[in-house]
């Protein structure tokens, strides 16, 4: 279940509600019992390639260029 983290507005407090993808944009009240929340925009890190690319987790060497020289630029 995503994790959405919100900030209250009354007492500055930032903390998590786990909710399904559905309810995403619906108000949160904080754990003081405040209404005035704001969902904040929450960042990401994804790692590894997923089974793709040499064993061990090592990338794949490449060139210089725009295009990781593929192309020879």
């Amino acid at each position: 279940m995503p994790r959405y983290d919100f900030r209250c507005r009354a007492c500055g407090d930032t903390f998590e509600v786990n909710r399904p993808m559905a309810e995403a944009g619906q108000p949160a009240s904080c754990p003081q019992g405040h209404a005035d929340t704001v969902k904040l925009l929450s960042t990401v890190a994804v790692t590894g390639r997923g089974g793709a690319g040499p064993v061990g987790g090592a990338s794949a060497p490449s060139g210089g260029g725009c295009c990781g020289g593929a192309c020879g630029c």
